[in-house]
């Protein structure tokens, strides 16, 4: 009796979190429709009392709307989930987040989330090689995109247009051992730079281009589909954006927010994740359909606040090199 009663005083505590949040909470997202409102599903299913709702568009445009809002003194938003870690950091370097500090991500490799706590990574979007399944070459490495065979044959995100294909440059750029040297090469094979992700995924499941320089995501569900791609990890590594999520300073609801924070980087939501498709950041969680071992998945080294310091200097830097 004693055992079924204390049983039931543990499980009756561990509800308690989760009935004592409730009230309005806004989310402004980056995530496509579909994946935000599924995110939402299943934490209202946790925390049935917090009334949810979210906006949903591009990083740049919701940044713009948020922005537009502070400089109004009105600010909506309680939590981003947006593209990538840059934009984050200059977020907090102007005061308009605020930490987590209880927040467990003690499972998490260094590097996943901001060490102060006012940002999370909440999966892995790597960038890689896409190929059409009639190119001669099938690449492995990223040099393989230089050689005569390509020539001609490579698109790639602009830089100058996605945050995610900066990371990328900026990543690659510190990692390759020829630096800068590695987009030039690119540029005098006659790599084309233009668009976004999609632009290459139709380029290259077309046939106008053979390969590309893509978000892992894409072109593995494209082929599950039927489309004559294939995805590769390149054997030096592949560039990451997190996806991270954030309390702004002037969130109505901060608890309600650190419960969607909390909900996000569990095994559960992790789990969520990958059943949308996404590398899930928590190293214990499995990978989706379509994508290798993780450990055959190495991530190069990439440093935020750098980034951002050196982001006009090197938006200047490709565009001198592609333009």
């Amino acid at each position: 009796m004693k055992s079924i009663l204390a049983t039931l005083a543990a499980l009756m505590a561990l509800s308690v979190p989760a009935a004592a949040q409730d009230g309005k909470l806004v989310l402004y997202t980056s995530q496509p429709q579909t994946d935000a409102q599924q995110t939402l599903d299943a934490f209202k299913a946790r925390y049935p009392r917090v009334d949810v709702s979210f906006v949903r568009d591009g990083t740049p445009r919701v940044l713009a709307k948020l922005r537009a809002e502070i400089e109004a003194g009105q600010p909506q938003a309680d939590v981003l989930l947006i593209a990538d870690s840059v934009t984050m950091e200059a977020l907090k370097q102007e005061r308009r987040l605020q930490a987590h500090e209880k927040a467990d991500v003690s499972a998490y490799p260094a590097g996943i989330h901001d060490k102060d706590k006012t940002w999370f990574g909440t999966k892995l979007i790597t960038t890689g090689i896409v190929y059409n399944t009639k190119a001669a070459l099938k690449p492995s490495s990223w040099l393989d995109l230089t050689r005569p065979e390509a020539k001609g044959l490579v698109a790639m995100p602009s830089p100058l247009a996605s945050g995610a294909a900066m990371i990328h440059t900026v990543t690659l750029s510190g990692s390759l051992p020829g630096g800068w040297s590695y987009y030039e090469a690119l540029r005098k094979n006659g790599a084309l730079a233009s668009g976004g992700n999609g632009d290459v995924l139709k380029q290259v499941a077309g046939g106008e281009k053979l390969y590309g320089m893509i978000v892992d995501f894409m072109p593995i569900r494209e082929k599950a589909k039927g489309a004559p791609v294939e995805f590769v990890f390149p054997s030096e590594g592949v560039s990451a954006v997190s996806e991270p999520v954030a309390i702004l300073s002037t969130a109505r609801n901060p608890a309600a927010a650190r419960a969607l924070i909390d909900f996000l980087l569990s095994e559960d939501g992790q789990r969520l994740a990958a059943r949308q498709g996404y590398v899930p950041a928590h190293p214990k969680v499995g990978l989706p359909a379509g994508y290798p071992e993780r450990s055959a998945i190495k991530l190069m080294p990439f440093d935020p606040a750098t980034a951002l310091a050196g982001d006009s200097a090197n938006k200047k830097r490709f565009s001198d090199i592609f333009e």
